[in-house]
């Protein structure tokens, strides 16, 4: 596949590959996998839209979903 640029987004993607991506063509894989996951995460958002309330998000909710992270091997605690 060849992807034709105009020269000011071409300097751009040439930029973006000084910054840390080998070739213009894994700067491109990358977006294309960034936006798939938008798109998944927006599907995922609107049938959570769609669907009726599963009760309220209170203090005891949230210390069920923690209880759930832990007990996968997950913390939840940024670095």
């Amino acid at each position: 596949m060849n992807i034709s640029l105009p020269a000011e987004l071409k300097k751009f993607v040439d930029e973006q590959v000084k910054r840390g991506y080998g070739t213009s063509s894994e700067y491109v894989r990358e977006l294309i996998r960034k936006h798939q996951d938008q798109l998944r995460l927006r599907e995922l958002l609107l049938v959570g839209a769609a669907s009726p309330p599963a009760g309220p998000a209170d203090a005891m909710y949230f210390n069920g979903l923690r209880g759930l992270s832990r007990a996968k091997g997950t913390s939840g605690q940024r670095r």
